[in-house]
């Protein structure tokens, strides 16, 4: 776990440096890979179905 926060903060510098330096499309790549990679990783829970409520 602790590698995947390295990472994560080693890719926002990476983009960072690049939106500074006026590279906004690779700043946006790099941002939009490490999106791509947290969404697979995501594991969604099983909707509940709530009984509505009267009052």
């Amino acid at each position: 776990m602790f590698k995947k926060i390295v990472q994560l903060f080693e890719n926002l510098f990476v983009a960072i440096s690049f939106a500074e330096a006026g590279e906004f499309d690779t700043a946006r790549e790099i941002l939009r890979q490490q999106d791509i990679h947290r969404k697979k990783d995501r594991v969604r829970p099983q909707q509940h179905i709530r009984p509505s409520m009267r009052a």
